[in-house]
């Protein structure tokens, strides 16, 4: 709680102890002079911040190398920040030959951690390990992440919000061989290396271990993959999101003798129908409608001079 000024024109400036890293800050007013009428007016200022950013372009991968090839660890933390636009994409990735790995994801706009810190395949030890955390996490905002391990003990944190867990099977360590690699998973062979998508977007302040990654590539110590561009300024999209309520619409000039019908966004939305494009055809020769029907996305084109009059097209739940 913080007292505030007497009269309607001083000042009254409080310094927070701790800086406090939020995307919204809400006002309660607790009490308010009785005498006078309720008003309030609030300024909140930043404080400079820095840190080494670097931009995954989709292709490119980050590896670090360990020193003596192999890496046995019964204790990991993991930190680091990201923000992006895609929902699917390897966050960072390492395995041995034994069968141990970690592997950090995104899959439909959630985190994913898989961890297996090893299987017996001639017994009934089982060690996969996978958490699900998050939501619409392709919102282009910064998210923190933070892994914590102990043995099998095992804490995610997103965005300051924890979970607790342990991993399946009876071993303590993780083996790793080679190298931890970020933004994606280097090309092996392997068919999990090739189905998985690369991560595109920014990531910043990756410590692996008390290392300091993004520090050691923007030195140029590590090698990135000769596939893809690796670069150290957060490429903002160029895409300006729009919102719709349940009246308004926006309306854009078609153009004139072209063959071609030719449209693509993104949305996202709570509602399960609602129209998304309608477009009339030249010469009255029929319309486009897009819609949305019980969460189903439905294109609908309507031809005027053709035996095949209309064409229905459903996709997505």
């Amino acid at each position: 709680a913080f007292p505030g000024n007497i009269n309607s024109d001083s000042v009254v400036r409080h310094d927070l102890q701790h800086p406090i890293i939020a995307r919204y800050v809400r006002i309660v007013p607790l009490d308010w002079n009785g005498e006078g009428r309720i008003g309030l007016r609030i300024e909140v200022y930043g404080c400079s911040y820095w840190a080494d950013v670097i931009n995954f372009d989709g292709h490119v991968v980050l590896p670090y190398r360990f020193r003596n090839k192999k890496m046995k660890t019964l204790k990991d933390v993991i930190a680091l920040k990201f923000k992006t636009s895609e929902s699917e994409g390897v966050i960072l990735h390492g395995e041995g030959q034994q069968g141990d790995y970690i592997t950090l994801e995104l899959k439909k706009a959630k985190l994913v951690l898989s961890l297996n810190l090893g299987s017996n395949q001639l017994g009934p030890i089982y060690g996969h390990t996978s958490v699900m955390t998050g939501s619409l996490l392709d919102d282009h905002h910064w998210h923190s992440v933070v892994i914590e391990r102990q043995g099998r003990s095992i804490n995610l944190t997103l965005d300051r919000s924890m979970q607790h867990f342990r991993t399946n099977g009876e071993f303590d360590y993780l083996d790793l061989d080679y190298e931890i690699t970020f933004g994606g998973i280097p090309f092996s062979g392997k068919p999990s290396s090739s189905s998985r998508k690369n991560f595109k977007g920014c990531m910043e302040s990756i410590n692996y271990n008390g290392i300091n990654i993004t520090d050691l590539a923007r030195r140029k110590k590590l090698e990135p993959s000769n596939v893809g561009n690796l670069s150290f300024s957060c490429v903002e999209p160029y895409t300006v999101p729009v919102f719709f309520n349940a009246t308004s619409y926006l309306e854009v000039p078609g153009r004139l003798n072209q063959d071609l019908f030719s449209v693509s966004f993104q949305f996202r939305t709570w509602n399960p129908n609602g129209l998304l494009v309608f477009s009339h055809f030249a010469d009255n020769l029929g319309n486009v409608e897009i819609d949305l029907t019980e969460s189903k996305v439905g294109v609908h084109i309507n031809i005027t001079q053709t035996k095949m009059s209309q064409i229905d097209i459903s996709s997505g739940q």
